[in-house]
Order: structure tokens, then sequence, then C-alpha cells
């Protein structure tokens, strides 16, 4: 999806004339990196204006001003107010009257909210936020928590758009019925589909588009609807990183190298066919709201869905004789439900835990690079031992934050207890780790199975009464980063008093 500006334009006296500033948003050169920042918490402030980064500051006092703001939708679909005031109008203000002007029940003030974007970084508004004070503190923003070049800074403005609220819940969420609602999540959804954010195996990808098909097409018909008719829109229906296009040969050498198998439109077809029939036509405003249904449940499987995005690099595990690790390029995607590591490139998780099965910290050394560590169970060499992973990243932490606030939001939600499953997560906690038997999925190579071989963490294994190190050395320890008052599936491994700790 292009993006759009978030244009401010003074009335002039001529009302065919205006003048102001358009805050234009520019894709990154990789075009493929969705950084997120989540101002949602009370932990997470804008930073003050400096004019020592900020080349917007000397607009910072504006008066009282009447302006068009343009507003856009996950669909490009684009919302024209007119506002008085708008240098002091809040998010909560101007979300209100996005939500009168799209006709949308009041329950969709909770679900939705007004989010800041670029191709570099995508900002939550809290209520209480000025829209138009944020946009000219974007380059602050983006210097604080993101690696762009100075050039890629002064250039790069956002654009305001209406989107799925991550702090709303799924399960309130599948309770909704009013189709103009379901039609926003829709169109939210198949975006992250499509632009493959939301990871997804290949079968679950094609009863997706096989609904994506339904919904624009209208009821299979055989005469129309062939491989031929699909092939020439095969990526409005699937992932562009699965399509396969071009030569035979490339193709076959693209599936060798790829964790995925490359989609076609047989796949999709044989999909689309086998859509059950519905009584309703599908221009029936029933029919549709039901397609919608059916779409967003199966994006509700995914656990990474409604989560927020933030751009990292883990160390790659050391290949070779000279053991040369490097770096990889990955998406963490924090929800309600846990934290995602994804493969930037390939499409697939790495890492995927419930907020019961981690402890976290963020940590920036002089001079060194901000950290997010996430530390887990796992084994070694069929020991026991606690994983350490480091994840870099200038946005670490703002993810230290949120995993935090998002605890806390499901702490209070279930009244103590983090989800329906905890009972179950806090007797396994109670029995040794080795006892503890996680359920297989049913696809082993599924995209949502954890890559554990594919990180390089650090591993501690507990050897009789003392902690053996096992490469490299550990300086702190981070089992105190989880809430106090929440049940948890999460062992570390200890050893006596005594001894020296990792």
């Amino acid at each position: 999806m292009p993006y759009f500006p978030f244009l401010l334009m003074q009335r002039s006296s001529s009302p065919n004339q205006f003048q102001g500033q358009s805050f234009q948003a520019r894709r990154s050169p990789g075009g493929s990196r969705f950084p997120s920042i989540m101002m949602e918490g009370d932990r997470l402030g804008i930073p003050q204006s400096t004019e020592d980064h900020s080349q917007r500051s000397s607009i910072s006092s504006a008066g009282p001003r009447n302006l068009d703001v343009l507003v856009y939708l996950i669909d490009d679909t684009v919302v024209r107010l007119t506002v008085d005031n708008l240098p002091s109008i809040t998010a909560h203000e101007l979300h209100r009257i996005v939500l009168e002007s799209l006709r949308l029940p009041e329950g969709a003030l909770e679900l939705f909210s007004l989010w800041l974007v670029s191709p570099f970084l995508e900002l939550q508004l809290k209520p209480k936020h000025q829209p138009y004070k944020v946009c000219r503190q974007w380059q602050d923003l983006l210097f604080r928590f993101t690696s762009c070049s100075k050039d890629e800074i002064f250039e790069d403005e956002p654009s305001l758009q209406f989107r799925r609220n991550i702090f709303f819940p799924k399960r309130k969420e599948a309770q909704i019925q009013d189709e103009d609602v379901l039609r926003l999540l829709y169109e939210e959804a198949k975006y992250n589909i499509l632009e493959g954010r939301y990871p997804c195996d290949l079968a679950d990808c094609e009863v997706l588009g096989a609904l994506v098909c339904r919904v624009n097409l209208g009821r299979y018909d055989p005469e129309q609807h062939t491989a031929c008719f699909l092939k020439e829109r095969l990526d409005s229906f699937l992932p562009s990183h699965l399509c396969r296009r071009g030569h035979r040969l490339l193709s076959a050498l693209w599936k060798r190298g790829s964790a995925h198998s490359p989609a076609d439109e047989q796949g999709l077809l044989r999909a689309f066919r086998e859509l059950p029939e519905e009584e309703e036509a599908c221009e029936d405003r029933a029919a549709l709201r039901k397609l919608y249904y059916s779409y967003l449940q199966k994006c509700h499987e995914l656990p990474h869905y409604g989560c927020a995005f933030f751009y990292g690099e883990i160390d790659k595990p050391a290949q070779g004789l000279l053991h040369r690790g490097g770096r990889k390029s990955v998406v963490v995607a924090i929800s309600l439900e846990g934290v995602s590591i994804i493969d930037s490139k390939e499409k697939h998780i790495l890492l995927g835990l419930a907020f019961q099965e981690l402890s976290w910290d963020h940590t920036f050394p002089n001079e060194e690079e901000h950290i997010l560590w996430l530390e887990f169970d796992g084994e070694n060499e069929g020991t026991p031992v606690n994983k350490l992973l480091k994840v870099y990243s200038k946005q670490a932490e703002l993810m230290s934050g949120l995993i935090e606030y998002c605890i806390e939001l499901n702490t209070a939600a279930e009244g103590g207890t983090l989800d329906p499953s905890a009972a179950s997560s806090s007797s396994a906690s109670q029995s040794p780790p080795t006892d503890r038997r996680h359920p297989k999925l049913q696809r082993q190579n599924s995209v949502l199975c954890s890559r554990i071989q594919h990180l390089s963490t650090i591993d501690y294994v507990e050897d009789g009464k003392e902690i053996k190190r096992v490469k490299p050395r550990r300086t702190t320890s981070f089992f105190g980063r989880q809430l106090s008052n929440a049940p948890t599936s999460y062992s570390a491994v200890r050893g006596a008093e005594n001894l020296e700790q990792g």
C-alpha cells in the first residue's frame, strides 16, 4: 500500500488556494522495513523537540487555524476533514471526528486508533497526544528510535492513518457484527497478509486468498475464473513472496533456496472452488459480513495478529571454518499474546513466546547498542538450559515497555490471571523443566514453528551444584523482570547461593 501525505493546509482568502506544509511520506530504500513505536503506555512518552535534530522546531508555535486534514484508511480511502484549531486538537477528539465521518458505531472508538505512519516508523497515538505537534517532532523520533541517515531523517514525513488499536483483545473483536467495522478490520488484516507482515503457511494463505476472491469476484464461475485469469492477479490474493513467476527453471531454483513452498494459481483456484456456497449473493451485505468474519477468524489463529512491529537484528550462528556469524534482520512483533521474532527475508517465525514463557530486559551500555534481552527455557544436547537471545534495536526500550504494559493489561483483564490457560501454565511451572511437555504443532514445517537452531543464544546449564556457562558469559540476570504476581511456566535454572551467578 503506498503511503500518502498528512496534509495540513491553511485556508487563504481565496477558497481555491491553499498554502501550508505537506507531510509526505517516502519509501525507504529497502521498501520492506516497517518498524513501529507504540506510545500507549505511560512509560513511553514523546521526546521533547530539540533544535539540534529537528528542522521543524522553528514552526512549533502556530496559532489557531482552520485546516484540512487527510486521514487515510488502510485500503487507501481518504477521509477529508476540516478541523478548527488543529494545532491543539487531541488524538481522541480527532478520532471521534473520523468515527462520525465514517458513521461507525460508538464501540469502534475503542477498537481503532489514529496512527502516524512512514516507511521508517509507525506510531500509535495516545488519546491525549496532539497529532499536529507530534508531526513536528517526527525528526526527533526518527533520530531517537531509528537508524535512518541524516538525509532520510530530513526527508521523511508521516501520514495520518486510521487503524486497529493493538490493545483491543481478539476475544472482543470476535463478537463484532457491524459490517462496516468488519470491513475495516478485514482490509487491514488482508494488507498485513499480502505484505508478509503476518507470516502464514501456504495452505492457510490459499484459504485466505480464496475468501478474497469471493469478496472481489463473487461466486466461483468455472468459465470465467480460470487458472489463467487468476495468474494475472495472483499477488492480489496471495503474499507476493509466495507467488511463483517467471521461468520454470528459475522457479525451481527459487523453491530449493526458500523455506516456503511457492504458491501458484492452481492452489488458489482449488481453494476458491472448494469454498462453500452462500445462499446470499456476494453483493448482499449479510454475505459480505460473513466473508469478512471468516477471513478474520482465520487470522485470529495467528499469534501475531494485531501486533505492533519493530525492526532489529540478531546474531547469526557461527558457520564455516572461520566461525563467521554476522547478523540477521528481524521484525519483532509484540501483541497481547506474546512476542514473535520474524525473519525479515524468509517471512517465517524464528522464535514465538507467550508472556508466561519469557523473562526480558532492555540494556543500553555506554557506547554500545540498545539491546532487548529475551530469556526462555530450552535444551542443549538434551540438558535443560536457560537460553538468552539478544535483539539489537534502537527501539529496544519501547519494546521492553510495551511487553510490560501488555502483561499488565492481560493481568488486569483476567483479574490477576494472564490468560484463560494460565491455570494449566501455573500447574506446569510447579513441575521440573524436564517434566514439561509442549504440544506439537500439526505442521512441523510450519512458518509459525520456532526455529531455535537458527538462533545464536547464550545458554546456561545446571551441572550438579554449579552453574556452567555455555559461551559466552552473561553479565546480568533477567529473571526478576517478570511481574511478581503473574503466574508463569518459565523456570530459571539456579545454582547454590554462594556461587557466582552468570
